[in-house]
């Protein structure tokens, strides 16, 4: 079960359930994988609605390596992801929301 106060978002992607989460190294994976100048600017893309198809894919396959599982061995780009695009989507804004959200006391 993916652990939503540790920043975990359960993904099913083929069928079988992963657990992504967005440490700091996958931040930084995901700044430079997409040229986002800043965390903040990477997070608006989502907010505004101005994400691409790769923007998804990317956050997934770094919220994969950072949940500790083999991002880069899962084919995203020919995977069945639970809910289509929209699933991706979402899963992908939930995994960024997690990342940034203050820690309750």
């Amino acid at each position: 079960m993916a652990n939503a106060k540790a920043g975990e978002v359960a993904l099913w992607v083929d069928g079988k359930r992963h657990v992504a989460k967005l440490t700091l190294g996958a931040l930084a994976e995901l700044e430079e994988a997409l040229g986002a100048t800043s965390l903040i600017a990477l997070v608006e893309r989502f907010e505004t609605g101005a994400f691409a198809s790769r923007d998804v894919l990317a956050v997934l396959a770094a919220g994969l390596r950072g949940g500790g599982g083999a991002g880069e061995e899962l084919a995203l780009h020919h995977a069945e992801i639970r809910g289509g695009p929209m699933g991706a989507a979402r899963v992908a804004a939930e995994l960024l929301a997690r990342a940034f959200r203050v820690p309750e006391q």
